[in-house]
């Protein structure tokens, strides 16, 4: 799970500052503020660490990515080549991570990391990228520093690195010295690392914790793709809903046997488990969308399917395509809430979208039940990373916080906004009782100046007219 992140002169952020990432984390901002970016920097770092190419120190996307951030010039701040994009993140491990330096016979563990990166051009008017520093920090459960090492270019000689640790002393192999060649990709020890050093093979499974990390994040865009009428599946289970939901039905069909329980609150216990299909289903209910949903194999021996759905308010089964668009573009963040493996980490831009206000309301409860969700007895450790525009979306997480259904240190909420010519990220203090206590001017608009003007502009129309002023009263009143 993800704790801290801040990155340094990327697109719109001179400096992000210190992000602490809660459970459930919101961002909300006017629009081009850079609260998406994010979210892009984020899903950036875990395509470079699923490329095929070792090489490649950050892979900005291509047409099948779920970002495309085009050029450095075009992703650094202000479009100055002669910026480093520096980024610092922290998080924790599903299990802890032991070694023993085979040269001193020390012990090391911890479960808690952090790791920070400088990234430049390798030369002017090249479209290489070097790594200038990587540095890893272990840390144990009180937080108190285990070990760190890392790499530095060296000022003297472009293509030479050192390796720098401290608490585990590196040894040498004997023989002849040679170059350690560069990082693999943004964070990756090279082989020549090992090979040099007699005690240096615990720096493969830092490596490791880092491909683990960006296994587990996960992304849901603001756009989901349309509806079909009959869907195939052939029996294979995706990793995910996919980045526009289009696999959000073969996840359905895949997750039959998966069940979910809910713990609603420090002191309730968890709900029964149930399908994760009637999971969804109740969700589709509680929002007013449908009274409830079902797949339909198409045959016997086909692996055709067909999403039908009863419509609130009554009425007969209907297919997919038939309903309101909102349904078809909520479908997949749902699947994805529940589908994704403990431990996972979820990007969602806009989750809300087409939704109308109750229904986004209760959407607010639905992620809240995620992260404090079961399975197999235990917490499934679910972590939300939203970019929302909805103020009724927060206003419900506001009221849960005072209802005590969740916990103030569960929520962290961020305000994008502009300051100079950087973008600027504001977190908005949430006490234990739901409230903002620095509430940014105009977030959601300027309500009570609307009221105002609404109410000066009827008072003036009516009062030269009575019909008027009786039309005036009528609509105040409605």
């Amino acid at each position: 799970m993800l704790k801290h992140l801040r990155i340094r002169n990327f697109k719109g952020w001179e400096d992000t500052g210190e992000i602490a990432i809660s459970p459930l984390t919101l961002f909300f901002g006017v629009n081009s503020s850079g609260k998406s970016s994010i979210g892009q920097f984020l899903m950036m770092l875990k395509q470079t660490a699923e490329s095929a190419d070792r090489r490649a120190v950050l892979f900005p996307g291509d047409d099948r990515s779920a970002v495309q951030l085009g050029s450095y010039q075009q992703m650094v701040f202000n479009r100055d080549p002669k910026k480093k994009i520096f980024f610092r993140y922290a998080w924790t491990f599903p299990s802890r991570m032991e070694f023993v330096d085979p040269y001193s016979g020390e012990a090391f563990s911890g479960q808690n990391m952090t790791f920070e990166a400088e990234v430049a051009l390798a030369a002017k008017n090249q479209p290489m990228l070097r790594v200038e520093h990587l540095k890893y920090a272990l840390f144990d459960e009180t937080q108190r520093p285990v070990l760190s090492v890392g790499m530095d270019r060296q000022k003297t000689k472009e293509d030479e690195y050192a390796v720098h640790s401290d608490a585990c002393t590196l040894v040498r192999r004997q023989g002849r010295a040679w170059p350690l060649g560069s990082p693999l990709k943004f964070y990756g020890f090279p082989d020549e690392v090992v090979a040099y050093y007699q005690n240096a093979d615990f720096v493969k499974d830092l490596n490791h914790q880092q491909e683990m990390l960006f296994r587990s994040l996960f992304y849901l865009g603001p756009l989901r793709t349309k509806t079909a009428r009959i869907y195939s599946w052939n029996g294979i289970a995706p990793d995910s809903v996919g980045y526009s939901g289009e696999s959000a039905v073969a996840a359905l069909l895949a997750a039959r046997d998966r069940k979910i329980g809910i713990k609603r609150g420090e002191m309730k216990r968890a709900s029964p488990s149930k399908p994760l299909a009637e999971i969804v289903a109740r969700n589709l209910l509680e929002m007013g969308l449908v009274n409830d949903f079902k797949l339909v194999p198409l045959g016997e021996h086909r692996h055709e399917y067909e999403v039908q759905v009863q419509v609130a308010g009554g009425g007969g089964w209907v297919d997919l395509p038939d309903t309101g668009f909102g349904i078809s573009q909520v479908l997949p963040v749902l699947v994805q809430c529940y589908y994704a493996p403990p431990g996972s980490v979820i990007i969602m831009e806009q989750p809300e979208i087409h939704l109308h206000p109750s229904a986004q309301s209760a959407l607010a409860d639905v992620l809240i039940d995620v992260v404090q969700s079961r399975e197999n007895n235990r917490d499934r450790d679910i972590q939300l990373i939203i970019e929302t525009h909805s103020e009724h979306f927060l206003r419900r997480i506001q009221r849960r916080i005072a209802e005590n259904v969740i916990g103030q240190e569960v929520v962290s909420a961020y305000f994008s906004t502009f300051a100079d010519t950087s973008s600027r990220l504001v977190p908005l203090e949430l006490d234990a009782y739901g409230s903002i206590r620095n509430w940014p001017e105009n977030f959601f608009g300027d309500e009570m100046g609307d009221i105002l003007h609404q109410s000066k502009a009827a008072m003036e129309r009516g009062s030269g007219r009575s019909g008027d002023r009786r039309a005036v009263s009528l609509s105040g009143v409605c």
